[in-house]
């Protein structure tokens, strides 16, 4: 108000003076842009289905968030006028006692007891100063003040008393609410506060005669509610809304929670909302020959002061109008950045066209996305208008008609946490020193330590111990291959003659193409780069040992070479520095990104022998390698033969095979 300076919601801005002072020309409206988002609330929830490639956690939440509700507008009667409450449970509607509307209802002042107006607007504009998330918090206090007004319950005839409490949303349903507080335990709680009436009307599971000490919120069967006694609750629900409907008190809807998305930003940086004001004309978008609107140069000054700071530059805001060319001026608002993120996976198909934002026939190739990768805090705003901007250039041709989604995979990485559990953020002042780090250590211990610390999806504690690891794994593999170079240069590309090969080469080759498969699928979709690493590492568990005996093993040089060119391009995505280097000194030509991805040979993942578990009586006692071909009375009697049983008598032994060997004994000579 330009008058009193009390803040005025927009559903009140267009409903005459200001409701504190009485300034019939006391509001000033703020003009702000939004999409219709709300339009698009139901397609956007239904496609939901359509989307397996997501997480369930992230739909979840968009599905709450949306908020889909079916129920009914039923009509109380107050002072002569309409006063329509949303519910989803009309099946308890001869158990309201009260209603409740929101601090802005259009109709507070027009019922309210005059001498109670000076409390209320008091309330309305402590309300006002509080944020709705606030307001709609199930763990505040809840508070109301009594309008002095009285309500017909449509159903049962009688006058309940109007509140206005805080707890109710003008942006949600009709901005009031029938209050069932036997059933409800957001009522429940007001009721008991201020003294107000318990109706049950839904039987409890246990009928009693005891008072409610919480709302019950089950199932039942209606009770009383005269002609609607005995009847599920499920099925009272339509029949009560078509009983009123006939009166005309009731009608089915489905109301959402999801809101408009509101894209004006009163600062410098961002897209200029393309309209022009003309005190002729209206609201004239700008003509799309004149697009894009471009920001000032030379602007110096960016601190908002309760207006754009674009409103400060006249040679921006003064212009013709499109229409008839009279003075007029430019809107001054910028537009949301979420917009640009929004659709820019399109333009990445057509980055370099001047003429449109992208064509067609390129976004019917490319689009859509594959994979989109990001954090799990975006599931509410950017992911979810994300897709409200692809059904809207759908619906308005710019995309095919079967583009439904924008990505048809989502995944969300994990956070990096300190050693107190904290998220590691500039803001929280415990970032990870990452300039001295790489200085340090390189940039490819720096990557192999974060890979290693664990699945990509999940969070993560960030440890020096890791960078340890990962310096230690570069140095371990790097002597390894430098010992083994010149054998790599002279037999790659030389065919492994598997026949031929010595046990120790072939546990080695299993070991490599082990790691390539694990490699194969985390870069296929699993993005389990620990493992990749875990491979590599038990590669080398089993290649440092093999060394003489493969130096003794005129088979095993392509064996050698095979492994070292394979290692060099699984880790080229992960520590590349280490994987080129590794490429040219093996005397390959060109980078190792040029290469292509090797491939697992099923037939090297075969094993000759296994290892087996020696279990006492439930306890691990020791471990034997037999063939893996090896059948059950050759494993029985490697096991029985294992130090760990000797001196005692076996009751029973059990082979689980290719796992363990589990043995029940007592302690004595055995004649088994």
């Amino acid at each position: 108000c330009e008058t009193c300076h009390t803040v005025l919601a927009n559903e009140q801005v267009s409903t005459g003076g200001c409701w504190r002072c009485g300034n019939p020309a006391g509001k000033k409206e703020l003009e702000q842009w939004y999409f219709r988002m709300s339009s698009y609330a139901e397609a956007l929830l239904k496609d939901l289905d359509a989307l397996p490639g997501w997480p369930e956690g992230t739909k979840t939440m968009q599905r709450n968030w949306i908020g889909r509700s079916e129920g009914a507008e039923l009509v109380f009667k107050a002072k002569g006028k309409d006063l329509v409450v949303f519910t989803t449970r009309p099946d308890t509607l001869f158990g309201a006692t009260y209603v409740v509307l929101a601090p802005e209802h259009p109709l507070v002042e027009a019922i309210a007891d005059p001498a109670r107006l000076p409390e209320l607007r008091a309330y309305r504009a402590k309300a006002q100063a509080t944020k709705e998330i606030d307001r709609a918090s199930t763990v505040r206090e809840k508070t109301g003040v009594f309008t002095g007004a009285t309500a017909v319950n449509p159903a049962t005839g009688k006058e309940v008393p109007v509140w206005v409490a805080d707890y109710v949303l003008m942006g949600y349903g009709t901005g009031a609410i029938m209050a069932v507080p036997a059933h409800d335990p957001r009522d429940f709680v007001f009721a008991k506060a201020q003294g107000l009436p318990l109706v049950e009307v839904i039987q409890r599971p246990v009928p009693s005669d005891d008072p409610l000490h919480e709302a019950y919120e089950g199932p039942g069967v209606l009770v009383n509610s005269f002609a609607f006694d005995g009847m599920e609750d499920a099925k009272a629900k339509r029949e009560i809304t078509a009983w009123l409907a006939k009166q005309g008190l009731a009608k089915a809807t489905v109301q959402y929670r999801l809101r408009d998305w509101l894209v004006s930003r009163q600062r410098f940086w961002g897209a200029p909302i393309p309209m022009v004001h003309c005190p002729t004309c209206g609201v004239v978008p700008v003509p799309e020959k004149a697009l894009p609107v471009r920001l000032p140069e030379g602007v110096t000054d960016f601190l908002p002061k309760g207006r754009s700071p674009l409103a400060d530059v006249p040679a921006f805001v003064n212009t013709p109008c499109p229409a008839c060319a009279g003075p007029a001026q430019r809107d001054t608002d910028t537009l949301d950045t979420f917009l640009c993120s929004s659709f820019y996976m399109l333009r990445y198909c057509d980055a370099k066209n001047a003429g449109q934002a992208f064509r067609r026939d390129l976004v019917d190739a490319w689009a859509p996305v594959d994979l989109y990768i990001g954090g799990a805090e975006h599931a509410c705003m950017h992911l979810l208008y994300f897709r409200f901007v692809t059904k809207v250039l759908r619906d308005a041709g710019f995309l095919p008609d079967g583009f439904r989604e924008p990505a048809t995979r989502l995944f969300h990485q994990g956070m990096v946490l300190d050693g107190e559990g904290q998220i590691m953020s500039k803001s929280k002042g415990n970032a990870l020193a990452v300039g001295p780090l790489l200085e340090r250590e390189g940039s490819d211990v720096a990557r192999l330590a974060v890979f290693f610390l664990g699945p990509s999806e999940d969070e993560v504690r960030w440890s020096e111990d890791a960078v340890t690891g990962a310096r230690r794994f570069v140095f371990k593999l790097w002597d390894a291959f430098m010992d083994q170079a010149a054998v790599v240069r002279s037999c790659a590309g030389q065919p492994v003659q598997a026949p031929a090969l010595s046990p120790e080469a072939r546990e080695v080759r299993r070991r490599v193409h082990l790691a390539v498969q694990r490699a194969t699928e985390a870069f296929e979709g699993t993005f389990q780069f620990n493992t990749t690493i875990s491979g590599v590492m038990e590669f080398l568990n089993a290649f440092l040992p093999a060394s003489e005996a493969l130096a003794q093993d005129p088979a095993a040089g392509p064996v050698i070479a095979e492994a070292g060119l394979a290692i060099a391009r699984i880790l080229s995505p992960l520590a590349p520095h280490l994987a080129e280097e590794l490429w040219e000194r093996f005397g390959q030509k060109g980078s190792v990104t040029e290469a292509s991805w090797p491939v697992v040979d099923p037939a090297a993942l075969v094993q000759d022998e296994v290892e087996l578990a020696i279990q006492v009586n439930g306890k691990v006692r020791g471990k034997i390698t037999v063939g893996t071909s090896a059948p059950e009375e050759e494993i029985r009697k490697a096991a029985l033969a294992h130090p760990a049983v000797a001196g005692k008598t076996v009751k029973k032994v059990v082979v689980v095979k290719g796992r363990l060997v589990n043995i029940v004994a007592t302690e004595g000579a055995s004649a088994t």
